[in-house]
Parts: structure tokens; C-alpha cells; sequence
């Protein structure tokens, strides 16, 4: 009898089980009623994993009670919903939760009433954030969810509310995804007021012109994601509905006549009978019971007024059952093809500050991702088995950088100790890592078979700033160059040291031709590097194979190799420097750059490049905003100092305009572009005038207003001077107005001439073309106070000497015809995010002897070079003999002659130490097979992805701008 009941009660376990699976996604969507306006009522909180508190911070103090009181909220009420974003705290809490709680959990986002929206670690920027980084930040927020919530924990739609603007990149990444949409709240007031005119608040985006990627998209009505007036039924805001007659304040009629006259009012600005009220804000929900059993009551109160001849018809519901709606009307959408910046929220209110804000932050976070892929690599190219050990530290990493692409984090909008906490963060998570690397390089280099121990390996984080307390003093150390693409390449690699008399020799033990420099006595000066006793730069050419390392050694020598000659510069003369490919030609009177001509291309350009700086508007101009008082900048200097600097592999052009702004141009012996690096600071600060300091380059072309900016590091898109494409553009600040975020490259055109001018930058910051022929990009920003939006501080960044901080980046310039730009600027572009990672260890002769007889030197791990337009995305372990591999084309259509076209790669044998036995191609964000993935079609078009079969040869066709997601399993 008791195996009897058991069973019974099994079997209707399962019973339930199968039931409430099928209730989720767009099955458990109540879609109101027709000829209704259907208010669709969505209970979210708003939790940023970091601004004026830290992540943990915020999850120690609210997020985690949120989560509590939501959870105990939507049990006692199976018809109440609740939707989730932030992944990174709903892991925190859900590692705290017991088994009786996670199986509560699970029901709950089974049938439906608990949802995630977005799904990835955090809410990204937009602006600021480099494609790789927003897809795996993605990656690791979905993969959580699905390992702990099956295919209902997939989220359907995606959830922008509260980044500063919205690009196409990243909407395209999103319909890659699988989503069916996304939602804002931040579009520029002027762009809002026309389309809540003309009922077009929601529309199809056109997101890639290469790829035909369209997702619905929607702002939110009044540019807040918070609810109604009155309608906020948080602990703190006091808005009850008191509905007992025998109290006082009975409110109930007043209630309801707000609410239908709010419907009625946003009603009239969208299409189709059904809207979207957002109940909650910032950290709301801490006590959940105060807005649910509020709209437990507002609802019923709102409906019974149908029977009265009301319109109105409220319910619970969710982003994806509101996008599940809209699309059942099958209404045909207007549509959308550029980007949603700069957003300004009022007059003189533009959000264009913050594409520069905390710009060494900007520079960190990018370095960090390169660092993260190689890691990723070396992780699946040692092919550990079941030795796993090294996850702990990748994810310490991955879930860093996950929260650093928040769009309070890499945007540079936080507090500075949360700041702080961001860069703290990425350390350890690269500190954890290099112990993964270590593990890797002693298995790669057969260490591990021929017992003798590779040196411990090291990273030197600030050998931008002369400075590697690893080697600096020894005049022994070995030094390993891994190169994640899968080209093979050529970098220089630099690394300080406290002597030039140092050989260098290849893996063969060939001598390398090397450079020194003297380290600048601006350099010294840097506060960072107090304690550094390099007196010098070490240059030289690494050759580096495709996906694989080279090891070059350092010994001493007995004579000085200084090969970095001071020329000496005639006075009033012009200075020239030039290689086969470029002559760059600088001012003899002012010191400044003059003319780049490319030789091959014949193309002669008069470019001027000044450093100068805006003041910024005392109140208005804070970590997100830009205003300058005046729309002309104050040059630093109107001449520049300059030494001339000759050596075997580059010659440099110092350039001192002031104290605290400095200059290096760099061309290398065969570079096809020219190196600029730039050094701000200590920014002069008095507390009543703020510097917002760019580098402006001013040249001859005819760009008629019209310039070019990437989009999260990947498709390019046209921008005009005052102009915008979707309304008519009332100009009220003529400069911050017209700044665009620049992740990854700006330029200018003269079509006349068929010529281009472009500047690839090494992270991300705010651009602009304000003048015909000009391009200008901001460095760095110092403001007097906060700009009142919520951060409560000014951005006053310090040094470690407490002075305002100083912050080195680089430009590259490159001049060309229009037909060759794109084959230059492209490749830099992918060479420059995913660089060679350099390591180092300090040891002695007869170590490095030991280390040369016995271990792997030099090695690929891939049989043939990639195609010249294929990318290596990602390469990382799945576990259990999978790994996730992404293929890129980086190029767009028509954008090369020869390498814009279709390509193949086979994977059959492409990896030389891994045989594949299977591939499966993925969604973008990897969490479903690309032949399962069916996203809602809008205006009677497909919107299913384009899914092409993968042979036994494992051939993948790559069109223009494609990055195919797989599954590859391996023997």
C-alpha cells in the first residue's frame, strides 16, 4: 500500500512538474481583452551591480531582501509576476538559498510567474563597451541561468532601461541572441516628443545592414522606468489604496480615475490596444507585500469599471508577454536604422561626458578582456581533461568583467570608491588567472613531461609607464609571447629594464635587433611608479605564429646597445621622419604635426594635431555630462617642444606642450600607421575650473560635416554635424551635441579626392568632427562639481600621490585612399583588442640554458593561418571534451574589394592538437541551438535566424559582419 501511495504521489509530481514547464515563456501570457486598452502591469526592480554603493554592498544592504520578500510575495499569490535582469546578484543570492527554497524557485519561474529578462551578468552600457565584452558577459549571465532553470530560465526579450543610449551594435548582438526585443527608457527629448507624436515610441530596428538583423524595440513612455505618477505603491512612497470604508482617506475612486486617465493618456501614444506600465524602480521590492497587495487591489478596483463602459483592462504580466501581445496584432511598424546617441535629456543636457569619463578605468577594463581571451585559450589549448581546477579562477575573472561592462562601471559614472572596487575586481580576477596560465604554459611547453620547471611567469601591467618590478633590475630573464589570433603576426614588445647593454635572441637563439630608449623625465615623474629603478625601454620585433607562443631570452652583453639616437633638429626647420610607406612631416616653427603623406598611395594630407582642452560648465558638466562654457577650446600651448629620436626599429618625435600634457609619435620601420602616445596630467585643478582635454587634429580634406564612428567596436556608422536622421534637430550645443562614443576608430573623407583619415583608439572615448576636416577626440575630464544625477560626487580622479591623476593612452593615425582604408583600420583594429599577451620570468644563464634545451619554445595550434577576414572570436572549454568556439567575418559589405567577400573555413583540421567529432552551431549568446531558436516574426518578415547546416567536413561560410556560434565536441 505504501509503494502504492508513492507512486501515486510520483506520478502526480511529474504530472505537476510537466504542467508548470509548459506554463512559461510566452504559454503563461495573459493577453488581455480585444478592444481593450491592456495595461499590462510589470513588478521589476532596477538593481545596479555598482554606482554609489559596491555590487556586494548593494547585495548586502537591499538586493538580497528584495529577493526574499519577491519570492514570498509571488507564492502567496500564484496570479501576481515578477521579472529579474541583474544575473550577478540573483547568483549571489541563489547560492545562499537552501534546496527547499531553490525548488520553490524553480516552480515559480516554471509556471511562469517569476521571469528574467536580459539575462546577462549585468545591464551593460552601450557606449563605452567593446562587442567581445557585451557578448560574454552575456554568455556567462544565460549559461547560469539555463544550468539552474532549463530552457524557462531563457530569457526572450532584452531590458536596456537605464543606459545613457543606445547603439545598433548592440541591438544587433541582441537579435543575434534570440531575443524578440528590447526596451528602453533613455532616448534623446527631442527624439521622444516627436515620436510620442506620431505613435512611434515602438518600431522595428534595423539593426545590421550586413545581416538583415531586425528586433522590435521599444521606449518606454516618459522616459522613465519607473510607474505612473501615484502609482508607486514602494515602502517609501506612501501611495496605498485604502479601500475600507470604515477607515478614513478611502481613496479607492481616486485611485482608479488616475490610473484610467493615465492609461487613456499614454494609451494614445502607442499602437495597438495594449501598454506597458512599469511598477518599480531603483532597489524597489524590498517589501514586496507593499506594491503587490497594492496592485492586487488596483487591478479589480480598475476592471470592475468595464461593466461602467471603461476601455481599461490592467494585468499582471511581463516584458515578453507585452512583446507577445504586440506582435499577435500584426500592425505594420515603422522602422529605425541609425542609433540612439548622444541622448540629452533636456536643453543643454547631453549625456556625451561620460564616453570619456575615468578614461584610465576605460583603458584597464580593455586590457583586461584581452587578457581574459587569452587566458580562455590557454585554458583549452593545455587540454586538461578532467582537471577543472582552473574554472575557479576563469570565473573570477568572467563574472569581474561581466560586472565591469555595467553601465555605472566602464562607463566611469560610479563613485570612486566603488571605482575602486571595479579595478580591485579585475586584478584579481587576472592575480587568479596567471595561475591558469602558469599551469598552461608548463603543459604547453611540455614541462610537465620533461621535469624541468618553467619558470614562474609574470605580467608587467605598467610597462606602459617604464615600469616592471618582475625584470627591471635583472639582465636574465626569459620572456613567453602568446598571440590569440588566428593570424600569424608581428608586435614590438617593450619591456623596461635598468641597463641597454642586454642581448635578446629568438626561440632558435638568433640575436634580435633591439632598441633602447631612455625612459623621459616626464615618464619619471608619474607617481605610479615610484619605486622603479628602470632607467630604460627594451625594443624588439617578436614573430609570433598564429594561435600559439615564442620564447625569447634576455641576457647580458658587454658592450651598451643605446641605438636610440637624439637627432639634432636645425632650428626653424621643418622635421621629417618616413619609412617605405609613410613620410610624417612636423612644423619647424611650432613644433606640431604638419603633413602625412602615404607614399604607396600617393595620398599627401596636411594634418595639424593640437592638445587642447575645453572648460567645463561649473553644475552641468560632471562624470556623465559635457558642457563647455565656450564652444572654441584653449590650446594647452600654440608650439610644442619637440626632440627627434632615431632607432632601429622606429624613430619618435617627443613633444612637450606643457608640464602636464605630453606627446610621443612612433613609426615604425614597415608600420603602416603612425603611433601616437598621449600623456595628460596632472590636469591643473584650482577647484573652479574644470578641463575636459582633447586631441584635435585639423586637416585638408572636404568632409562636408560628415564623419564616421564604430559602434561598439564593429560596424561603422555615418554621422553628419547638427543632423539627425529620424527628426529635425533643434542644436542648442554645438560641440557636446555633436560627440559620439568612439570605441574603437573615427574618420573623415574627402570624396573628391578619394582619401580617408582615420584614428584608432586603444579604449574607449568621446569624438566628434566639429569643423570641416577636423577630427577631435577627449583624453581625459576633470569637473569642479557633480552634475545631479544621482553619483553625488565630482570627477576629481587622484593619483597615488594624491595629485589629479595622470592617464597615458595611444592613437593610431592612418592615412590612405578611401578603396584601402578599410583593409588597414580593420585589421589594426582586431590586432589591437586581441594583442599578444607578454610574460615574463626573472632567472639565471643556467636556467635559461635548462629552459632552452628541454622545453617547447615556439608553437601553433592550428594547422593554417585563418583567412585574413576571419576573426577567432572566442575559443573557450564548455567542459567534457567541448569547447565554444565563435568565427567572425570582420568586414562589411562592399568595404574591401577582395576581402568583404563570402569565405570558408573547415574546421576538420584546423586545430592541431584537437580532433573534432562533432560541431553544432549555437545562438549567439550560447545558450540554444541555432536550429531550435524561432523568434517572433514582425511585419509578416521572418525573423528566424539564418541557419546553415554544418557538413561531415565541418565547413563554415562566413558572409560580411557573420559571427557563427559553436559547439565543438572533441576527442
Amino acid at each position: 500500500m505504501k509503494l502504492n501511495r508513492c507512486l501515486l504521489i510520483c506520478s502526480v509530481f511529474i504530472s505537476l512538474v510537466d504542467y508548470v514547464i509548459s506554463t512559461c515563456g510566452y504559454e503563461a501570457c495573459d493577453l488581455g481583452k480585444e478592444g481593450m486598452i491592456n495595461v499590462h502591469l510589470v513588478p521589476h526592480t532596477h538593481d545596479d551591480v555598482g554606482w554609489i554603493k559596491t555590487v556586494d554592498q548593494y547585495y548586502v544592504d537591499e538586493v538580497q531582501y528584495i529577493l526574499d520578500s519577491v519570492i514570498l510575495a509571488l507564492e502567496a499569490n500564484p496570479k501576481r509576476k515578477f521579472s529579474y535582469v541583474e544575473t550577478a546578484f540573483f547568483y549571489r543570492w541563489w547560492n545562499q538559498q537552501d534546496d527547499a527554497i531553490k525548488l520553490k524557485v524553480k516552480q515559480l519561474v516554471n509556471n511562469g510567474q517569476l521571469s528574467f529578462i536580459l539575462g546577462g551578468w549585468c545591464m551593460n552600457d552601450e557606449a563605452a563597451t567593446h562587442y567581445n565584452a557585451i557578448i560574454d558577459q552575456h554568455t556567462i549571465g544565460v549559461k547560469w541561468l539555463k544550468e539552474n532553470f532549463g530552457e524557462c530560465g531563457r530569457p526572450l526579450v532584452a531590458w536596456q532601461i537605464d543606459p545613457f543610449g543606445h547603439s545598433k551594435e548592440q541591438a544587433s548582438l541582441f537579435a543575434q541572441m534570440g531575443y524578440d526585443a528590447v526596451y528602453f527608457a533613455r532616448i534623446d527629448y527631442q527624439d521622444y516628443a516627436r515620436r510620442k507624436k506620431d505613435k512611434e515610441l515602438e518600431m522595428i530596428w534595423k539593426a545590421s545592414p550586413d545581416l538583415n538583423t531586425e528586433l522590435f524595440a521599444g521606449a518606454l513612455y516618459g522616459q522613465h522606468y519607473g510607474p505612473p505618477p501615484g502609482m508607486n505603491f514602494d515602502i517609501y512612497a506612501q501611495n496605498n489604496i485604502q479601500d475600507d470604508p470604515r477607515l478614513h482617506d478611502f481613496n479607492v475612486d481616486a485611485v482608479v480615475a488616475q490610473a484610467l486617465k493615465d492609461a487613456t493618456e499614454q494609451n494614445a501614444a502607442y499602437r495597438g490596444g495594449h501598454i506597458m506600465w512599469t511598477e518599480g524602480m531603483d532597489f524597489n521590492y524590498q517589501n514586496a507585500q507593499t506594491w503587490f497587495k497594492n496592485l492586487d487591489k488596483l487591478i479589480p478596483y480598475t476592471n470592475q469599471r468595464q461593466a461602467n463602459g471603461s476601455k481599461v483592462n490592467l494585468i499582471y504580466s511581463t516584458p515578453a508577454c507585452y512583446t507577445y501581445a504586440k506582435n499577435k496584432q500584426n500592425i505594420m511598424w515603422s522602422t529605425k536604422s541609425d542609433d540612439f546617441f548622444p541622448y540629452a535629456d533636456r536643453v543643454h543636457g547631453y549625456w556625451t561626458g561620460y564616453f570619456t569619463s575615468r578614461a584610465a578605468l576605460k583603458g584597464m577594463v580593455r586590457d583586461t578582456n584581452n587578457f581574459l581571451q587569452v587566458a580562455k585559450q590557454l585554458d583549452i589549448l593545455a587540454n586538461r581533461g578532467a582537471d577543472r581546477s582552473s574554472d575557479f579562477a576563469l570565473d573570477v575573472l568572467k563574472r569581474a568583467m561581466g560586472v565591469a561592462q555595467h553601465h555605472d562601471a566602464v562607463s566611469g559614472t560610479a563613485k570612486q570608491v566603488v571605482t575602486y572596487d571595479y579595478e580591485e575586481r579585475l586584478a584579481d580576477g587576472v592575480n587568479q588567472c596567471m595561475g591558469l596560465v602558469n599551469h598552461a604554459y608548463q603543459k604547453l611547453t611540455n614541462s610537465v613531461t620533461t621535469g624541468f620547471t618553467l619558470p614562474t611567469q609574470e605580467l608587467c601591467p605598467l610597462a606602459n609607464i617604464s615600469m616592471c618590478k618582475a625584470v627591471e633590475a635583472s639582465s636574465s630573464f626569459g620572456i613567453i609571447v602568446y598571440n590569440p589570433r588566428g593570424q600569424s603576426t608581428r608586435t614590438i614588445v617593450r619591456l623596461p629594464v635598468s641597463s641597454d647593454k642586454l642581448n635578446v635572441t629568438d626561440a632558435q637563439g638568433n640575436p634580435l635587433q633591439v632598441q633602447f630608449t631612455e625612459v623621459s623625465a616626464r615618464t619619471k615623474k608619474i607617481p605610479e611608479r615610484n619605486g622603479s629603478v628602470a632607467t630604460h625601454d627594451m625594443w624588439f620585433t617578436a614573430q609570433l605564429p598564429p594561435l600559439g607562443f615564442s620564447t625569447y631570452f634576455v641576457s647580458a652583453a658587454s658592450r651598451s646597445f643605446l641605438t636610440n639616437k637624439l637627432v639634432k633638429v636645425k632650428p626653424a626647420s621643418d622635421v621629417v621622419i618616413s619609412n617605405d610607406l609613410l613620410e610624417v612631416i612636423f612644423d619647424g616653427t611650432t613644433g606640431l604635426l604638419k603633413q602625412i603623406s602615404n607614399l604607396k598611395s600617393a595620398v599627401k594630407m596636411k594634418v595639424k594635431q593640437e592638445l587642447m582642452f575645453y572648460v567645463g560648465w561649473d553644475k552641468y558638466s560632471g562624470a556623465y555630462k559635457f558642457r563647455p562654457k565656450s564652444q572654441s577650446p584653449t590650446q594647452l600651448s600654440q608650439t610644442a617642444k619637440v626632440q627627434v629620436f632615431k632607432g632601429s626599429l622606429f624613430t619618435e618625435v617627443r613633444q612637450t606642450f606643457t608640464n602636464w600634457g605630453t606627446q610621443v609619435f612612433r613609426l615604425g620601420r614597415t608600420a603602416n600607421h603612425i603611433e601616437l602616445e598621449w600623456t595628460v596630467g596632472p590636469i591643473p585643478f584650482n577647484g573652479t575650473i574644470g578641463r575636459e582635454v582633447i586631441s584635435r587634429f585639423t586637416t585638408d580634406l572636404m568632409s562636408q560635416g560628415v564623419f564616421y564612428t564604430d559602434s561598439n567596436g564593429r560596424q561603422i556608422l555615418q554621422r553628419q554635424k547638427n543632423f539627425r536622421p529620424t527628426w529635425t534637430l533643434d542644436v542648442n550645443e554645438p560641440v557636446s551635441g555633436n560627440y559620439y562614443p568612439v570605441n574603437s576608430r573615427i574618420y573623415i573623407q574627402d570624396l573628391k579626392r578619394s582619401c580617408q583619415f582615420t584614428i584608432l583608439t586603444d579604449r574607449s572615448q568621446g569624438g566628434t568632427s566639429v569643423a570641416n576636416g577636423s577630427l577631435e577626440l577627449m583624453l581625459h575630464r576633470m569637473t569642479t562639481s557633480d552634475d545631479s544625477l544621482g553619483v553625488g560626487e565630482a570627477l576629481q580622479e587622484k593619483g597615488s600621490d594624491g595629485k589629479p591623476l595622470i592617464v597615458r593612452g595611444k592613437h593610431y593615425l592612418v592615412v590612405d585612399t578611401i578603396a584601402a582604408s578599410a583593409a588597414v583600420h580593420r585589421e589594426l583594429a582586431q590586432r589591437l583588442f586581441m594583442a599578444p599577451v607578454v610574460t615574463v620570468a626573472k632567472t639565471t644563464p643556467a636556467v635559461i640554458d635548462k629552459w632552452r634545451k628541454y622545453l617547447t619554445l615556439r608553437q601553433s595550434y592550428i594547422r593554417t593561418a585563418l583567412p585574413d577576414n576571419v576573426h577567432l572570436l572566442t575559443l573557450e572549454s564548455l567542459g567534457n571534451n567541448q569547447l565554444l568556439l565563435r568565427l567572425e567575418h570582420f568586414y562589411s559589405l562592399n568595404e574591401d574589394s577582395s576581402l568583404s567577400k563570402n569565405v570558408t573555413v573547415s574546421l576538420q583540421d584546423l586545430f592541431s592538437t584537437l580532433t573534432i567529432k562533432s560541431v553544432k552551431e549555437l545562438t549567439l549568446e550560447a545558450n540554444q541551438y541555432l536550429e531550435d531558436s524561432q523568434r517572433l516574426k514582425w511585419n509578416k518578415k521572418s525573423s528566424k535566424q539564418d541557419y546553415r547546416p554544418i557538413g561531415n567536413d565541418f565547413a563554415i561560410e562566413l558572409s560580411p559582419m557573420m559571427i557563427r556560434t559553436l559547439e565543438v565536441t572533441f576527442q
